[in-house]
């Protein structure tokens, strides 16, 4: 279905990012990698993934914290592919803290990572995008867009941000062959949350399952986590042309979480 197409999607060398990349490569598309740590392993399982499709994966190590970086990571991308026609907006980190005792350099690296770095791939995707008459940008957003915990200040007001810029992206473009949409999940078992299910079992001297049920129970009614696979076909949805008219959307993926 994505044949031709080149999909860039930040944070994504583990995680939900790599799964997106994965279900988006499946379908034809040729990858953008970017994220810390191992680049060869998520590199193999993409080009595993895309094999069928003769698909090609770049990488760029941008900081999502510098603008400069990610002019940088666009323009790579535009000369080595061709162009982003699908953007995925992904790259977040966390910190817990109640907000008095946030640490101000904590919050800034938040918002730059989680909600500024948004802005600024959409700025320099958007003129390619519509001067082919197609785009795809998907905003990993979080369940937190839409509702708030205790001791996440800076990722709530984020994600809130990003869907918010979700909106305005897809109202803009509204009469154009570009669309934007916000992915809303709840608890995926990435690195991220695992920290969480640790610092929990620790914190309560219970084991890593006890402490994942935990976890779940105060929040999913489904009592299981989402899955990146998942959340990678719906990536693939809203490339497809069944989703060429939805516009500005927060689709939560959250087992249940916001309909309470």
């Amino acid at each position: 279905m994505l044949k031709g197409k080149t999909a860039l999607v930040t944070g994504s060398t583990s995680g939900i990012g790599l799964g997106i990349a994965k279900a988006l490569a499946r379908q034809g598309a040729n990858i953008v990698l970017n994220g810390f740590g191992d680049v060869d392993g998520p590199r193999a399982e993409v080009l595993a993934a895309g094999a069928h499709a003769g698909v090609r994966v770049a990488y760029h190590g941008a900081d999502m914290s510098r603008p400069a970086d990610i002019e940088d990571m666009l323009a790579c991308a535009a000369k080595e592919m061709g162009r982003v026609d699908i953007l995925v907006n992904n790259a977040g980190i966390q910190h817990v803290a109640s907000v008095q005792d946030f640490p101000p350099e904590r919050w800034d690296a938040i918002i730059a990572i989680n909600l500024t770095s948004a802005f600024h791939t959409t700025r320099l995707a958007l003129p390619a995008m519509l001067q082919a008459g197609w785009g795809r940008i998907i905003n990993v957003a979080s369940v937190h867009g839409l509702v708030a915990s205790a001791q996440k200040s800076a990722y709530v007001a984020a994600k809130h941000g990003i869907v918010g810029l979700t909106k305005v992206t897809a109202l803009e473009n509204a009469t154009t062959g570009v669309t934007c949409n916000a992915i809303c999940p709840g608890w995926v078992l990435t690195p991220l949350v695992q920290k969480q299910v640790d610092a929990k079992a620790a914190q309560l001297g219970v084991s890593n399952e006890q402490a994942t049920r935990l976890l779940l129970g105060e929040k999913e009614p489904s009592m299981q986590f989402t899955t990146p696979e998942e959340l990678g076909e719906l990536a693939v949805f809203f490339c497809s042309p069944a989703a060429n008219n939805v516009r500005g959307v927060a689709w939560n993926m959250d087992g249940g979480w916001t309909a309470q």
